[in-house]
């Protein structure tokens, strides 16, 4: 078996060994009494999911030319990163690249221009969104110092997208590459945000509009922080605190937390699964 084979067999079998115990402090009950049975809730949360693969297969299959064996990689470079250490999935798909595809140069640059525009977009939504956010402020048990924070978190992202804007030299792709690359982020991030919230709705069709617009709001925060794994359960604790007695709302955000978790952990046993049986024909 090919040491990049029994790296990604071991990655995978450590994401769901890591699932199950960040699952550790999740109330199933709660979350099992919410599972909804609508179809569009199912449809939706798939997407939700496969859409930040599907859109870094797009601009790898437009840098180049990637096919559709790419797409597993991309999940598992997800997954890598959600569940384990941030970055682990660059280095997983660095790898895998270097295996599978052929090169003039490396690919390390290519990564890391598509990872620094990822961050520098998703420091700029949520820039935009804390100001969209900011008169819904009051319906959080912040009291008198919502301003405080608020202001906070903007100089926080604020000085990390001059940080990022800065490096703008050690990028390596071509200007209109670079373009390409940040408007489908910026799109990503986009989709996935409208789809959280059509997901929270579809499980609580009766909660206001300004709910839904600070929650997505921690939610693109909770995501900027470095070196965080599972920030899915780290956004559910946080919720379930700032919410307080809203007991619906906190049980939904655990469920979703849940749904992910359960998801990484499907997907990284089907890849262990696969390697396996790869293993096997190999024979």
């Amino acid at each position: 078996m090919a040491p990049g084979s029994v790296l990604g067999a071991l990655l995978s079998l450590i994401v769901v060994g890591a699932a199950i115990y960040q699952a550790r402090d999740l109330d199933l009950a709660t979350i099992v009494a919410l599972v909804p049975a609508s179809p569009a809730f199912w449809g939706l949360f798939a997407i939700s999911y496969l859409i930040g693969p599907a859109s870094d297969w797009f601009i790898f299959h437009r840098l180049w030319g990637v096919g559709a064996g790419a797409f597993g990689a991309l999940v598992r470079k997800l997954i890598y990163n959600e569940l384990l250490v941030a970055y682990l999935g660059e280095v997983y798909f660095y790898g895998w690249a270097r295996r599978n595809l052929k090169f003039v140069t490396a690919p390390f640059g290519a990564i890391k221009d598509v990872a620094v525009l990822s961050a520098i977009a998703g420091n700029a939504t949520t820039l935009v969104l804390l100001a969209v956010a900011f008169p819904f402020a009051r319906l959080l048990p912040l009291h008198d110092h919502a301003s405080a924070i608020g202001l906070s978190l903007a100089f926080v992202i604020g000085s990390s997208l001059a940080i990022m804007l800065l490096r703008r030299s050690l990028l390596s792709l071509e200007r209109k590459e670079l373009v390409m690359v940040f408007a489908v982020h910026l799109l990503r991030i986009l989709a996935t945000t409208i789809l959280s919230a059509s997901l929270w709705h579809l499980v609580l069709p009766d909660v206001e509009l300004g709910w839904w617009v600070m929650l997505v709001t921690i939610r693109l925060l909770i995501s900027r922080l470095p070196f965080v794994p599972n920030k899915d359960v780290v956004f559910a604790g946080i919720t379930v605190l700032a919410l307080g007695g809203e007991v619906e709302m906190s049980a939904l955000m655990a469920l979703m937390a849940g749904l992910t978790l359960a998801a990484h952990a499907l997907v990284g046993l089907s890849f262990v699964l696969a390697d396996l049986l790869s293993r096997g024909k190999r024979r």
